[in-house]
């Protein structure tokens, strides 16, 4: 039985990104497909690192991060992986929480701002 392969179109199709992204991701040797001529063909692995690194970005870790901690599992496995996705977890969980703190305090300010606004007006 042979593995599913994604075409180039079928994969930023199925991840809704552009092909630019993907090709980009190539570069930075985040994906690394299967060259057929000039068509590139993308297997589960590739498929699965694309899920993570999309995840990676939504929770705003960077893509060099993201390149750091696929690598760390070819090299050393799951165990170093999920060590390093713990201390990448707690650090961005930190960022995250301040920027929800900064976020509050400028909801705060321009509620008060538009109140003082309309009370002007009336």
């Amino acid at each position: 039985m042979s593995e599913t392969r994604l075409s180039f179109k079928e994969m930023y199709a199925k991840f809704d990104v552009t092909p630019r992204t993907l090709r980009y991701y190539e570069h930075i040797e985040l994906l690394q497909p299967e060259k057929e001529g000039r068509a590139r063909w993308y297997r589960p692995r590739e498929v699965a690192r694309m899920t993570l690194i999309l995840r990676g970005r939504r929770f705003g870790f960077s893509l060099e991060e993201m390149r750091q901690w696929l690598l760390i599992y070819e090299e050393q496995g799951t165990r170093p992986q999920l060590e390093a996705f713990l201390e990448m977890a707690d650090r961005q969980l930190e960022n995250l929480r301040r920027q929800q703190a900064e976020l509050q305090t400028t909801i705060e300010d321009l509620h008060r701002l538009r109140d003082e606004a309309s009370e002007t007006l009336d």
